[in-house]
């Protein structure tokens, strides 16, 4: 069974070249600071102020790729209508927002071990969350938000029929594990960056009700659905238990199953999508006592399961 999901290849193929040469100009800033933004001495949070300071972590969704107006990687982009450009700018307008570092890269994938099954099974992606985004979370960061998973989804469907042995829900069930697992190091990673950020992350919709999917077979459909339910099921929503974070619900949102949500591809948001994604951080952001995300609900399963 071939699997044939979007990627984000193409816009990583477009933009990679400008990634490369802006992170080295954002590696060159962070270790040219001349005070750790956490240290009293520094122009951060540290000195006990009440400034709110952002960073967002994610792929090609946090420089609103599918957006009527998308972004380039580490620019500023006021006008920008992903998600994370309207939270910027709610923040901005509620007044006391110090500090905004957006580390969204098109095409990156979660971790390093991720990357290696794109590399067998293409389209080759470059980089991932823990490596080129965690070291350079802002230190005074208040709010991170993290949007992660659809890439590394769909890498992972595409390995499927080369990897699963026959048995795709014991292959999938595993990789959901492992991604369970560098869940934890993001978070952790983040954590040891920004000890006092309130951690915002948003699961994955079901793929196999997306729009891209409609053109695919059945069976096609099973794996995408087994892969991101899971990711968002056993990798995603147990993180809602640890201090500080919380979980946005997109799994169980049916508004993330209209048609009218999503961009032309049928894989990345518009400004509606981008709208609600927005919507729902900002109220896990605001509130300390967030609801903790659904176990089960009826978006889980819209096609059977493997």
């Amino acid at each position: 069974m071939k699997m044939t999901t979007p990627s984000g290849g193409r816009v990583f193929r477009l933009c990679a070249t400008l990634v490369l040469a802006l992170s080295a100009a954002a590696g060159a800033a962070c270790s040219a600071s001349p005070t750790d933004p956490t240290d009293p001495g520094g122009n951060g949070n540290g000195n006990g102020g009440s400034q709110v300071s952002y960073t967002a972590v994610g792929a090609s969704d946090a420089i609103a790729i599918g957006a009527s107006v998308s972004c380039l990687p580490f620019i500023d982009c006021p006008n920008g209508t992903g998600y994370v450009q309207l939270i910027n700018r709610e923040l901005a307008r509620s007044g006391g927002l110090d500090n905004f570092l957006n580390l969204g890269i098109p095409g990156a994938v979660l971790s390093p071990r991720i990357q290696g099954i794109s590399q067998a099974y293409g389209p080759r992606v470059d980089f991932n969350f823990l490596d080129r985004e965690v070291p350079f979370v802002a230190r005074d960061s208040t709010i991170v938000t993290i949007f992660a998973g659809g890439n590394d989804t769909n890498v992972v469907a595409r390995s499927v029929s080369g990897s699963a042995n026959g048995n795709p829900r014991a292959y999938v069930d595993d990789q959901a594990r492992q991604f369970a697992a560098e869940m934890g190091a993001l978070i952790d990673g983040i954590r040891a960056r920004a000890p006092a950020a309130r951690i915002v992350i948003a699961n994955l919709p079901n793929f196999a009700g997306a729009p891209f999917t409609s053109s695919y077979t059945m069976d096609q459909r099973r794996v995408l659905q087994q892969i991101s339910v899971d990711f968002s099921r056993v990798g995603i929503n147990p993180l809602a238990s640890r201090p500080n974070v919380a979980v946005v619900d997109l799994l169980c949102e049916d508004r993330f199953y209209a048609a009218s949500t999503y961009s032309s591809d049928g894989f990345h948001p518009n400004d509606n999508g981008y709208a609600i994604m927005a919507e729902m951080m900002l109220a896990a952001i605001r509130s300390t006592s967030y609801p903790a995300p659904s176990g089960s609900c009826g978006r889980m399963s819209i096609v059977p399961s493997l």
